[in-house]
């Protein structure tokens, strides 16, 4: 599950930071190699690597007339945890989509694709014969950008969505699962009018969003609705970019998941019983080249 799709400045900001690395492959064509390590890997409010460390790292291509692609990789362990998947601890991001900026309004639009890869062998469910849902989803998106605020819509086109969508037996599957979400990336130093100096560099970050998962017969496999799924997530941070290149920065995020539902487990890591999506901090280190 991947927070940030290094797309755009501001998505890069809100949910991933890494670093970039850029690099001209052609004239119109613009490759930049990121990596970044992070405390933990927070995904939509919810922690992936439950709290431990996170490498991540991608590459992006992207030509001046608006098209882009892009691969991104990070390591999680949530899909272990749950007993869905044997041995898989990476999830890798396949996108791509058109971005164009409305000439110097400071209006602009993303529009793509993206594809979740959680690779591995999954486990049959508890008592079953049959095998737990796969994490593998299908997202397209949609962006709204005017200066440093951002409104976005991802909707799932897969039949699955992380294992929660899907729902066997009945005929329900994930589409209509999707996430709305607001984002802010605000350049405090230019608005105090810190140009240079240890006040120059911070930018601050905000976030707000719904996850919605479609389908709400009970999930026999999980024992609860898909409803239940469904949650909020807030975020706040800061981030500094130092003129040596290195950039660090902290964020704090929460969703108001049901880590228990009749007694059936929602979100909750199994291994430590804790809310996935309980109040947590981030911290990360980044490096420009």
């Amino acid at each position: 599950m991947r927070k940030s799709l290094i797309t755009t400045a501001v998505l890069g900001a809100l949910i991933a930071p890494s670093f970039v690395f850029a690099a001209d492959a052609a004239p119109d064509l613009t490759v930049a190699y990121n990596v970044g390590l992070y405390s933990q890997y927070i995904f939509r409010g919810l922690t992936q690597t439950n709290k431990k460390p996170a490498l991540q790292g991608g590459v992006d291509l992207t030509h001046s007339s608006g098209l882009y692609a892009g691969a991104w990789a990070s390591n999680v362990n949530w899909t272990v945890d749950s007993g869905s998947y044997k041995s898989e601890s990476l999830e890798i991001d396949l996108y791509g989509g058109y971005r164009y900026n409305f000439g110097d309004t400071g209006l602009g639009i993303d529009l793509g694709a993206l594809q979740y890869l959680y690779p591995g062998s999954r486990n049959n469910t508890a008592g079953t014969s049959v095998r737990a849902p796969s994490a593998d989803t299908t997202e397209v998106y949609a962006a709204l950008n005017y200066g440093w605020v951002q409104a976005k819509i991802s909707d799932v086109v897969s039949s699955h969505a992380w294992g929660v969508g899907k729902v066997a037996g009945t005929g329900e599957n994930a589409r209509g699962t999707y996430y709305a979400e607001l984002n802010a990336t605000i350049p405090l130093s230019d608005l105090m009018g810190a140009k240079e100096g240890y006040a120059s560099g911070i930018t601050g970050i905000a976030h707000i969003a719904r996850q919605e998962f479609g389908g709400d017969k009970a999930n026999t496999n999980q024992g609860y609705k898909n409803s239940d799924a469904s949650y909020t997530d807030y975020k706040l941070g800061l981030q500094k970019a130092f003129v040596n290149g290195v950039n660090v920065g902290a964020f704090w995020s929460k969703a108001n998941t049901l880590s228990q539902n009749a007694g059936n487990a929602v979100w909750q890591y199994a291994s430590t019983g804790k809310n996935i999506g309980e109040s947590t901090g981030t911290v990360y280190i980044q490096k420009t080249f």
